[in-house]
C-alpha cells in the first residue's frame, strides 16, 4: 500500500490491521488492566471484558472485496452484540458511533476520523446515566479533541495527538476519583482505551508504539481496602440485549437509573445493549420486557466475583491414548485428558482440563482425527470466558509427541502455536492393528485376523502378520525421507515385533534414529511417527 494511503486514508484493509493489532495488545495487557478494575465495582474483568468486546468485534469483520461502509458496519455491530461489562458496553458505544460517522465517506482522511471520534466520544457520555469524569469517558473525550485539533494534518497527525492526548488524560484518573487514588491506580477502562489507541497509532503510522504507551502501572503501593466491594452497591450486574423503539429508550435508561446505577444503554436502529448494577435483578429484566424483547441475558452476582488473582502462564492440554502416552505428556508438561479409540473424550472434560490448568493462554492437542471438532467446540467455549485457546490439529498421538517436544513457555502465544503446528504437521504417522470383522478398506478387502497397516490415517496394505505390515508401514513413511523415527508400543505388541521393526530400520535406513516408548494403547500394537 502507498505511503499517501496508509497515511491520508482509512480503508478497509487499514480498519483489519488495526483491529488484529488492538486485539492482540488487548490479550497482552489484559490481565495488568484486569489489576486496575477498582471502579464503578473492583471485580477485576475490565481487561477481560474490552477484550471479549474487541473480539467479537473482530470476528464480525467480513472478508472479500467489501465497501469501507460495509466493513466497519460489521465491526460495530460485533461489538454491540458482544459487549461485556461496563467498560465493554461503553467500548462497543465508541466503536459503532465512530463507525456511523466514517462509513458516511467512501474514503475518510483525517478530518473524517476526527469527527467520527468526537462523535463517538459524545455517543458514549450520551449512552451512560450519570457519566463520571476520571474514567474511559474521560479519556475519550480528551483523545477526540486532541484529534479535532490536529485534524487539518495527516492521519498521522490525528492518531499520535489523540494517543498522546488519551495517555495524558489516563494519568490524571487516578486524582479524579476517590477508589483509584487510594488503590493508587489509573482507571482501569481508560487503560484499555489507550491500548486501542496506541494499536491506531502503530498501524497508521508504520512504527510501534513509542515507550510509555502502554497499559501505566501503579502509582503509591496499593491500599487493600479500596479492593473490597462496596457493602451499601448493588449487588448484580445486569446486561442484555433488547430489541425495541429507538424512541422508547430514553425513558427507559431514566427508569433504569431508578433501579440501580452504572447504567449504560447503547445501540441504536431497534437493537440495544442494556448494563446497569442493581440489586432488583427482576425489576431489571421487566423493564426491559416492558416495551421489548429482552434476551442473552446475563446476571452476575458481584459477591461471587471478587479479586481474583490473575492467571498466568501457558498450558497444554493433551489428549492421550494410553498410560504410557499419558506419562509422555505429562513429562513433557502437558495436562492429560484420557482419550482414543474406544473412549472418546468430550467437550465437558477438555472445558474442565482448561479450567484447571488456571492459565489465560492454553494449547490444544487433540492427537486423534475424531477428537479434533471436540477441541475446536471446546475452545470456542473457552474463549468465551477470556481464555485464548489454540486447536493444533494433530490426528496422531505421534504428531502430538512431536508438538509437545517443541513447546516452549517463553516464546509468544502465536509463535509457540507456530512451531507446534509445525512439527506436528512434518510428522507423518502410521499403525497397525488386527482387522476384527471383514470390511472393504482402501487396501482392498480384509478378513477378520488380518494385519493391516495404516498411513497417514488410511489402510493402506493388508497382510498375514504384524511384523510385514509394520516394515510395509515404515518403508511408505519412509519414502518420503525422514531423520527420526518413533514407535509407541501399545497392548498386544510383542518384544519380537518390536525387535524386528527396530531391525528391518537399522538395516535399509542406517542414517534414521530410533526411540521406542510403552505407550499403552488399545487397538494398535504400534503407533509410527516419522520426522
Amino acid at each position: 500500500m502507498a505511503d499517501d494511503q496508509v497515511t491520508q486514508v482509512l480503508t478497509s484493509d487499514v480498519l483489519r490491521r488495526w483491529a488484529r493489532a488492538a486485539l492482540t495488545a488487548l490479550a497482552e495487557a489484559r490481565a495488568e488492566i484486569d489489576e486496575l478494575n477498582v471502579f464503578p465495582v473492583p471485580d477485576g474483568d475490565t481487561g477481560t471484558n474490552i477484550y471479549l468486546t474487541w473480539q467479537a468485534a473482530c470476528e464480525a469483520l467480513p472478508e472479500g472485496d467489501l465497501s469501507f461502509a460495509e466493513v466497519v458496519s460489521a465491526f460495530g455491530r460485533g461489538a454491540l452484540l458482544g459487549a461485556r461489562g461496563n467498560s465493554g458496553v461503553i467500548t462497543s458505544q465508541l466503536i459503532r458511533a465512530g463507525g456511523i460517522r466514517l462509513a458516511q465517506v467512501e474514503r475518510p482522511g483525517p478530518a473524517d476520523l476526527a469527527d467520527a471520534m468526537v462523535q463517538a466520544a459524545d455517543a458514549a457520555y450520551n449512552a451512560v446515566a450519570k457519566p463520571v469524569e476520571g474514567t474511559m469517558l474521560t479519556v475519550a473525550r480528551a483523545a477526540a479533541n486532541a484529534a479535532a485539533e490536529a485534524s487539518a494534518g495527516t492521519l498521522a497527525d490525528v492518531c499520535l495527538a489523540a494517543v498522546r492526548a488519551g495517555r495524558e488524560a489516563l494519568a490524571k484518573t487516578t486524582g479524579q476519583l476517590e477508589a483509584l487514588r487510594r488503590a493508587g491506580v489509573v482507571d482501569a477502562g481508560g487503560a484499555g482505551l489507550v491500548v486501542i489507541l496506541g494499536a491506531m497509532e502503530m498501524v497508521v503510522t508504520g512504527r510501534a508504539p513509542r515507550p510509555g504507551t502502554g497499559v501505566p502501572a501503579r502509582v503509591p503501593p496499593p491500599v487493600e481496602e479500596a479492593h473490597e466491594l462496596d457493602p451499601d452497591g448493588p449487588a448484580y450486574e445486569v446486561m442484555y440485549l433488547l430489541d425495541t423503539t429507538d424512541d422508547e429508550v430514553a425513558d427507559f435508561r431514566r427508569r433504569l437509573d431508578g433501579l440501580g446505577d452504572s447504567v449504560v444503554v447503547v445501540g441504536g436502529d431497534g437493537l440495544w445493549n442494556v448494563h446497569v448494577h442493581t440489586d432488583d435483578v427482576g425489576a431489571a429484566i421487566e423493564a426491559g420486557i416492558g416495551i421489548g424483547r429482552p434476551y442473552r441475558i446475563r446476571v452476575t452476582h458481584f459477591a461471587d466475583q471478587g479479586p481474583k488473582a490473575p492467571k498466568t502462564g501457558r498450558a497444554v492440554i493433551a489428549v492421550a491414548a494410553g498410560e504410557g502416552l499419558a506419562a509422555l505428556f505429562e513429562d513433557a508438561g502437558a495436562i492429560v485428558v484420557t482419550g482414543g479409540p474406544g473412549r472418546r473424550c468430550s467437550t465437558g472434560e477438555l472445558l474442565a482440563a482448561i479450567d484447571r490448568s488456571h492459565a489465560p493462554e492454553v494449547v490444544l492437542l487433540p492427537n486423534d482425527n475424531d477428537s479434533i471438532g471436540v477441541a475446536e467446540a471446546a475452545a470456542m467455549a473457552a474463549r468465551q470466558n477470556g481464555v485464548r485457546v489454540a486447536v493444533i490439529p494433530t490426528r496422531a498421538q505421534v504428531q502430538g509427541l512431536a508438538a509437545i517436544a517443541v513447546h516452549d513457555a517463553h516464546r509468544s502465544f502465536d509463535d509457540d502455536v507456530v512451531q507446534l503446528s509445525a512439527a506436528a504437521g512434518q510428522t507423518r504417522h502410521g499403525a497397525v492393528t488386527i482387522a476384527v470383522k471383514d470390511a472393504w478398506t482402501m487396501a482392498g478387502t480384509c478378513r477378520i485376523g488380518d494385519a493391516l497397516g495404516v498411513v497417514d490415517g488410511d489402510f493402506a496394505l493388508i497382510t498375514d502378520d504384524l511384523i510385514s505390515a509394520a516394515t510395509g508401514v515404515v518403508d511408505r513413511l519412509l519414502g518420503g525421507g525422514g531423520e527420526l523415527m518413533t514407535v509407541v508400543r501399545g497392548e498386544g505388541a510383542t518384544t519380537e515385533l518390536v525387535d524386528a521393526l527396530v531391525r528391518h530400520v537399522r538395516r535399509s535406513r542406517r542414517d534414521v534414529d530410533v526411540v521406542v516408548y510403552d505407550g499403552g494403547q488399545q487397538r494398535y500394537p504400534l503407533l509410527i511417527g516419522v520426522e
